[in-house]
């Protein structure tokens, strides 16, 4: 299997940012949904102290992805034709503009806190100055809603992908598998 995409199926650098971020995208849901379901315990306590570096690795792996995504856009393997392929495409441009704008709210709102941000021992803001309303609010206000919604898009993409595994059987899943 090549670095590089080609016209069959996604290359390596593709399929490890798409299931390292797959992977990641799990953690960070299921302890939100933890602490949702089980309220505030030592548990959700330990995996929730994980959310910001979680959240910006994502955010690097996103943009990564996107640049990747975009310098092998040529080479992917082709999508349906007609409406379907268009949906597929506008599914995957939302799935890639939340991917990049859930945690780009979250920052700004760290930034607007006024206090620091450290992951994975560097210091990654600066605090100290002021509170931002208008970027806490932004991130308050949109932050875990649109977080909902990557969540709904990202069954939506799990459930159209196993579709063309076992209804339309057209082998789509394994180029990403």
């Amino acid at each position: 299997m090549g670095l590089m995409d080609n016209g069959l199926k996604y290359g390596l650098v593709t399929r490890i940012l798409h299931w390292g971020m797959a992977l990641l995208l799990l953690w960070q849901l299921g302890a939100v949904i933890a602490g949702e379901v089980l309220g505030e315990t030592s548990f959700t306590d330990a995996i929730g102290s994980t959310h910001k570096p979680v959240g910006l690795l994502l955010f690097i792996l996103a943009v990564v992805r996107a640049v990747w995504g975009l310098l092998n856009l040529s080479r992917r393997p082709r999508a349906h034709t007609g409406l379907i392929g268009k949906m597929a495409v506008a599914g995957h441009v939302v799935l890639y503009g939340l991917l990049l704008f859930v945690p780009s709210v979250a920052l700004i709102r760290q930034y607007g806190s006024g206090r620091p941000f450290e992951a994975f021992g560097l210091t990654i803001m600066q605090g100290g100055h002021d509170k931002i309303e208008w970027m806490t609010k932004l991130g308050g206000d949109w932050h875990g809603e649109l977080a909902w919604m990557l969540l709904a898009m990202i069954v939506l993409h799990l459930g159209m992908a196993l579709f063309h595994q076992f209804v339309w059987k057209d082998d789509t899943f394994k180029r990403m598998a």
